[in-house]
């Protein structure tokens, strides 16, 4: 079953973790246990760590205990707003747009990578939320919810791509993999009030469109095996010399003939590599072409965002959840990995010191999250 959410880190990411090689666990499992592993923190810390384009609607009044010109997110979060409606102050459904310079986003003093949880209307100015025919859902805000938005540049387009087209072509394949949000043309927009300081006209709206990478497979690099270099069938043989137009890049996973091989550093244009990866068995080469996991399977338009057309060398970030929550997937997803290849009954030494695996890091790991991201139980009416 193929990846169809965003996952916090990658199946790249949780194989190497473990050492996993491909043929002796399969793809299937891995990308299975990150996708419930994704599942399992969004329930424990009760918030999401990816973006989503939408809008989202709260009562008024309410039962929050606020001051009447405050309003609490509650399981919300939110990275940016660029739209702020709510019924007339004369009652009826239409919606009335409060200006994004009249609305304070809280806690203005927020650490970095964290949202917003809450927003205010400024006192000094003519704004305040309007009543419907009831409280019901009379305050809707439009804009990029979620724990976070931010993203690292990971390559360029490799090649064009057209909105309908579901693989497209990197020019370095190293820095993500089935399982990331990767955003084609990431960047951010022009706030509408950037004056206006402390507001909500003054963040900046996230740009791009968000893809879900499903699968990693071979594309042509333009290059050519040259000179002796990985030739024998010997692990020690492990000096890529090529001819071409292409580049290599460190992480990478490359494949001449049928054996893969793992780039470690490239230097002058020689790569070192590690032979036989992946399960592969090493082979004799000469003159091969080489082909690295550059090509994505992707579901397009996602969270929010339309699929759109692209160009050669368009940039393409990859979404940066917290650290923390990323190290936590990847330590759920290899541990449910490791423990269904032993039927739920793991165990570690040998011999009379053999005992079960306690899961103890695991434990502590997720007590480390939850301290730091986990979202904390407030008081409200039910």
């Amino acid at each position: 079953m193929a990846i169809s959410r965003a996952c916090y880190c990658s199946r790249d990411e949780t194989m190497r973790s473990i050492d996993i090689e491909g043929g002796v666990i399969s793809t299937p499992q891995v990308d299975r246990a990150i996708a419930s592993g994704a599942d399992k923190i969004e329930g424990r810390m009760g918030r999401k760590f990816y973006p989503i384009d939408t809008t989202r609607f709260f009562d008024w009044p309410n039962y929050q205990y606020a001051y009447p010109w405050r309003l609490w997110f509650g399981k919300q979060d939110l990275c940016a707003l660029t739209q702020l409606q709510s019924p007339g102050n004369s009652g009826g459904t239409g919606g009335v747009t409060i200006p994004l310079y009249q609305v304070l986003l809280e806690p203005v003093n927020r650490d970095p990578g964290f949202p917003f949880r809450s927003m205010e209307l400024d006192r000094s100015t003519v704004a305040a939320w309007g009543i419907g025919p009831t409280p019901q859902h009379s305050i809707w805000g439009t804009g990029t919810w979620g724990f976070t938005a931010d993203a690292d540049t990971v390559a360029d387009l490799a090649a064009s791509i057209g909105a309908s087209d579901t693989t497209m072509t990197l020019t370095d394949g190293s820095q993500c993999g089935a399982g990331d949000m990767l955003i084609i043309g990431y960047g951010r927009g022009t706030a509408p009030y950037p004056t206006y300081l402390g507001t909500a006209g003054a963040v900046q709206p996230y740009l791009g469109e968000r893809i879900i990478v499903q699968d990693k497979t071979a594309a042509a690099t333009g290059l050519t095996q040259s000179g002796p270099g990985c030739s024998s069938s010997f692990n020690g043989d492990n000096q890529l010399a090529t001819t071409g137009t292409g580049t290599l890049n460190p992480g990478e996973v490359l494949q001449l003939d049928g054996e893969q091989m793992l780039v470690e550093s490239v230097v002058a244009g020689v790569a070192t590599v590690e032979r036989a990866w992946n399960g592969t068995v090493l082979a004799e080469h000469t003159a091969a072409t080489v082909y690295a996991m550059r090509q994505l399977t992707v579901l397009r338009g996602q969270y929010g965002t339309a699929a759109a057309s692209a160009a050669n060398g368009t940039v393409v970030a990859r979404h940066r959840p917290p650290q923390l929550i990323r190290d936590l997937n990847i330590a759920i997803a290899a541990d449910q990995v490791m423990q269904e290849q032993s039927g739920y009954s793991r165990t570690v030494g040998a011999g009379e010191s053999q005992m079960r695996a306690t899961g103890y890091a695991l434990a502590d790991l997720w007590d480390q999250a939850k301290t730091r991201f986990g979202r904390q139980q407030r008081v409200g009416a039910i």
